[in-house]
């Protein structure tokens, strides 16, 4: 009884442990400003062949994320993941917007409610940015403002 009563107590301070360090990590990435959520799909079924099928979207693919603007770059960071580190880094000079459109199908039950999708190119790779309308008017208005000489593509 005694062992059995330890076991369960062990489980829960380590699930309340774990807990407190996502929640630490997610502050400790908001410390520095300019975070928004943000959820990706890389290599879209949508695009992978360039063309466009007219298919509905799937929701499937897409992990829920927070990111970061970090100079010329925006640092892209899983929710649920301890790692320090970004999972994807996109700069600014490669980053293309191929068109912006509302979630649609399943796609409406995997991401925010107020999402907007981005379907852009990154480095010959293709991939989709999930975010609010107000993320949206910020990324766009950091991808416009690149430094004289840098070719910007908004669609």
């Amino acid at each position: 009884m005694v062992l059995a009563l330890l076991v369960c107590g062990v489980a829960v301070a380590l699930v309340v442990l774990g807990l407190f360090f996502f929640g630490l990590r997610r502050r400790l990435l908001q410390r520095s400003g300019g975070t928004f959520d943000c959820s990706l799909r890389w290599a879209a079924e949508r695009y992978a062949t360039g063309t466009d099928t007219g298919a509905e979207p799937s929701g499937k693919g897409w992990a829920y994320g927070v990111a970061r603007y970090s100079g010329d770059r925006i640092e892209w960071f899983r929710v649920f993941s301890y790692a320090p580190r970004p999972r994807r880094v996109l700069e600014r000079d490669a980053i293309e917007v191929r068109e912006r459109r509302t979630p649609k199908g399943e796609e409406e039950l995997a991401l925010l409610s107020d999402a907007v999708v981005l379907a852009c190119s990154h480095r010959g790779s293709t991939l989709e940015l999930a975010m609010s309308e107000d993320a949206l008017t910020g990324f766009l208005a950091w991808l416009e403002a690149a430094p004289p000489g840098q070719r910007v593509n908004v669609a």
